[in-house]
């Protein structure tokens, strides 16, 4: 098998989990800090760490120091146009970052006010 068929099929397969594909929504455009896309999302840190690495490992996420803080953005525009093509964008971020429906397969649409990363919750 061609192994851009396999880079790819990998790269859909990370972005096929809904945590994940919020995570490359909110950072298309923009970079965060681990802390930043972890209070937004509403999960424990823990968590969202691992989405970062499996990302990161995937190639679909670049981290940079910056002082104490790592911040992690798109490894290349050609994921933010995916991200655009599935209509993930600016304007509709909100259906994708908030929290998963624990329950529910399906995403929830709570307004959000877009903030530095665009996925703050409206308080």
């Amino acid at each position: 098998m061609d192994t851009t068929l396999e880079e790819k099929a990998l790269l859909l397969r990370t972005l096929g989990h809904p945590v994940r594909l919020r995570i490359a929504a909110g950072l298309a455009g923009r970079c965060a800090c681990v802390r930043e896309i972890w209070e937004c999302l509403e999960m424990p840190q823990a968590v969202v760490s691992q989405h970062l690495k499996v990302m990161k490992e995937s190639g679909i996420l670049e981290a940079r120091r910056e002082g104490t803080r790592v911040c992690y953005s798109l490894k290349s525009q050609a994921l933010a146009d995916l991200v655009k093509v599935l209509g993930l964008t600016p304007g509709l971020r909100q259906l994708l970052l908030n929290p998963v429906a624990r329950t529910a397969p399906s995403l929830p649409t709570i307004p959000v006010k877009l903030h530095c990363i665009g996925y703050r919750r409206q308080v």
